[in-house]
């Protein structure tokens, strides 16, 4: 099947370079979250690599008439309106999961912003899971899977090396896109 998914992607003309670390767990990061197109994209690459992902998603996209259909493809609805708890309960449900791999756009939104939301970061400390970097490289056209982060004790010495990988790359509306920071590491 990963073949197929290859090929769909390669109809239009994008492509997944590298590969998913063999982890039954871990938080996949995927910037530069700019366009639409990014989920569409980022589906088909999961697919391509042969990974079945969870995702977290803007919880208006789970109702009707479209609400089974991204539950079926992975996504967990979140009501960003209502912060607190969020990261004990994606938490829990890592817990409880043999198996957890869990997509998260660090940016929250399409929209430029001056930070990147914490979530994955938080979430990956909680629950000891490593962070897999991936970046929509649209001048490319290509997805391509970086390196395997654990994080430390030091926000910004990880944050370095997150930045250090998402820096050549662009997504699909740049313009939208803020920079790759966290604001705790300005507080």
């Amino acid at each position: 099947m990963r073949r197929f998914w290859r090929l769909v992607m390669g109809l239009g003309r994008w492509g997944v370079v590298g590969e998913v670390p063999p982890l039954r767990k871990m938080v996949i990061i995927g910037a530069h979250h700019t366009s639409n197109w990014d989920f569409v994209i980022g589906m088909l690459a999961a697919r391509a690599l042969g990974v079945k992902i969870r995702f977290l998603g803007k919880h208006t996209l789970f109702r009707r008439p479209f609400g089974w259909f991204f539950r079926m493809l992975g996504g967990i609805p979140v009501d960003r309106s209502r912060p607190g708890g969020i990261i004990g309960q994606i938490a829990g449900a890592f817990e409880s999961a043999d198996d957890m791999v869990l997509v998260i756009a660090p940016e929250g939104t399409r929209s430029h912003r001056p930070y990147w939301k914490s979530g994955f970061y938080e979430i990956a400390r909680a629950t000891g899971s490593p962070i897999v970097l991936a970046a929509l490289d649209a001048a490319a056209r290509r997805v391509r899977v970086g390196p395997t982060i654990e994080t430390t004790d030091d926000v910004t010495a990880d944050m370095d090396r997150i930045r250090e990988f998402y820096a050549p790359y662009r997504g699909i509306r740049p313009e939208k896109a803020g920079r790759v920071r966290l604001k705790v590491e300005d507080e």
